[in-house]
């Protein structure tokens, strides 16, 4: 098994502000598109840096509102929202 992964979100200024976990990059970006405000035509950029590397997962993200599944539960409502990551590339930080 995978053991789960921190990463570190980073701004355009290099400053570092929440900590997202995952077993994979991917999946912290997913979190952090959803709560972002991203949109298809307009994706925001998400900068992930793993804790313990230099390594740095850049994605564009973002989220739309879909329709629920048909097995939802009461307490949802009809519509929810989705995000989607791309990812673009790896940096590595001196």
């Amino acid at each position: 098994m995978a053991e789960t992964r921190n990463f570190v979100l980073r701004d355009g200024k290099g400053e570092e502000h929440g900590v997202f976990t995952g077993k994979q990059p991917r999946q912290a970006a997913l979190k952090v598109a959803n709560r972002g405000s991203g949109t298809k035509k307009k994706p925001e950029t998400i900068r992930l840096r793993e804790r313990g590397t230099k390594k740095v997962h850049v994605f564009k993200g973002w989220k739309s509102k879909v329709d629920a599944p048909k097995n939802k539960p009461n307490w949802m409502p009809d519509k929810i929202n989705k995000p989607f990551v791309q990812k673009v590339k790896i940096e590595k930080l001196e």
